[in-house]
């Protein structure tokens, strides 16, 4: 899956510095930049779907190698992103710690993460604001179990491998607080989820938190199961799009044109998925057949799944995860003071037509 956080400490003292060195400088940590990210001189196109005679308005989006972003090119390679006004360089960066850095320094101006992660680098203190969700899991991380752990409260007293370093440790601290059990009630290896799922297999730990192919592997261990998978835990694990709030500010037409090129690309996926998946691994340099398998683990957002979302009357709404995730995350110590979803979360460009751009 690929989405770990290297160093959620490290990420934080990056932003920080940043902060005092804009501060030196005399700039704004939200002012615009005059990088290859920046707007175009001639503005965005008018948000109708066409990109009219005005230049379309660049920027830079980044993401990790996971299928949840991985629609973006079919948006680029259906000429979606050109149709609506904008011509975003889509950029992969692996390494996670990178990421509230280059949106803070403007190096970026818009990035696809989880959304737990992408808390953290708000509470933090990076300028962005969430303007829809990509995709949530939907089977592609579980725990897997030996024979004798039937239920969540089994695992009292086992030996449990996971990445804390990564949202694996945010999921599998969620489904320990519905059950009633606390992580100082068990053991936890902490180790990278291929190492993870290597060693249950290997019979060195009780149970392992991982996504595939150990989920469809823990068979192969007399008595291994999944015990539980993110299908049982609907919006916990979920990707969102940010962008920094001042870019968004002085392109609003450029992001309702984003977000409506997102949603055409959705909809081609479901019309045409075996098109939609040798489009996506060509982006990613992966096998076709690796990213169908992927996307058999997750659920993708598109205009209709947010409007259900982003309804804050919902239960699971986009903001109730968001309080969720940083209220998890303030009691592990890594954020400090207050978090406010609403200013996090814009809902002013989610409602986006993907056949025209309009609200």
């Amino acid at each position: 899956m690929f989405r770990k956080l290297a160093s959620i400490l490290l990420a934080t003292m990056l932003v920080l510095s940043l902060g005092l060195m804009a501060a030196c400088d005399g700039s704004a940590p939200g002012g615009q930049g005059s990088g290859s990210g920046s707007q175009n001189a001639n503005g965005p196109g008018d948000g109708s779907g066409n990109a009219g005679d005005t230049a379309p308005v660049k920027f830079t989006v980044a993401f990790c190698t996971w299928i949840g972003y991985a629609p973006l090119f079919i948006a680029q390679d259906q000429g979606y992103f050109a149709a609506n006004g904008v011509a975003p360089e889509l950029k992969i960066i692996e390494d996670e710690s990178q990421y509230a850095a280059a949106l803070f320094s403007n190096s970026i101006q818009a990035l696809g993460n989880v959304l737990d992660r992408e808390v953290i680098h708000y509470a933090s203190g990076t300028p962005e604001t969430v303007i829809f969700a990509m995709d949530e899991s939907s089977g592609g991380d579980g725990v897997i179990a030996t024979g004798d752990i039937k239920t969540v409260a089994d695992l009292k007293g086992k030996t449990v491998g996971l990445d804390k370093s990564s949202t694996s440790y945010f999921f599998f601290l969620s489904i320990l607080d519905e059950s009633g059990l606390s992580e100082a009630e068990l053991t936890i290896q902490d180790m990278g989820a291929d190492d993870a799922g290597t060693a249950f297999l290997a019979g060195r730990l009780d149970a392992a938190v991982v996504w595939e192919p150990y989920l469809s592997e823990a068979n192969s261990r007399e008595g291994g199961h999944v015990l539980v998978s993110s299908a049982d835990y609907p919006k916990t694990i979920v990707d969102v799009m940010v962008m920094r709030s001042d870019f968004i500010e002085a392109n609003p037409e450029a992001v309702k044109g984003f977000t409506a090129a997102w949603y055409q690309a959705i909809e081609f996926y479901k019309a045409n998925p075996e098109k939609g998946n040798e489009i996506m691994a060509r982006g990613l340099g992966l096998e076709t057949q690796e990213v169908a398998d992927m996307a058999a683990g997750i659920t993708f957002m598109g205009a209709e799944e947010n409007k259900v979302f982003m309804d804050k009357s919902k239960p699971d709404s986009l903001y109730e995860v968001a309080e969720r995730a940083a209220t998890f995350w303030k009691g592990m110590g890594i954020i400090k003071g207050s978090f406010d979803a609403d200013a996090f979360i814009s809902d002013k460009y989610y409602t986006v037509s993907p056949s025209t751009g309009k609200q």
